[in-house]
């Protein structure tokens, strides 16, 4: 179960973080922040990346092999990873209009596949 709240919490905490990152840029493509100063795109941005944290914190110490949970480290680290590659191109491709899905992509989600099941080896 902890393995479930702590990969639920990560998904949460990146759907945050892609719209921290990156919806400034989907704001400024909709004429809404054209004339935000820098300064006023940074703190809107630690505005969204502040849920963000509330989301990661708890799922790295709910997941973490120390804490209970069946995770260690390095295995947290990757599934982050996959997790947030998967979430920015399901919302980059949903939300940003023109960004298309290449075969690259699929390779490059292939090779993070295989980086979870290396990491869970023995």
């Amino acid at each position: 179960m902890r393995a479930l709240w702590s990969i639920l919490l990560l998904v949460v905490s990146n759907v945050f973080m892609t719209f921290a990152w990156y919806g400034h840029l989907k704001l400024q493509e909709m004429k809404i922040s054209t004339s935000w100063p820098l300064i006023a795109v940074i703190l809107f941005s630690w505005a969204i990346a502040f849920f963000e944290y509330c989301a990661q914190v708890p799922a790295n110490r709910i997941g973490f092999v120390d804490n209970g949970g069946p995770f260690n480290l390095m295995q947290l680290k990757v599934i982050q990873e996959v997790i947030s590659l998967t979430v920015f191109t399901l919302i980059v491709t949903l939300v940003f209009k023109g960004q298309s899905l290449q075969w690259n992509h699929i390779a490059a989600f292939f090779c993070l596949i295989l980086a979870v099941f290396f990491v869970f080896l023995k």
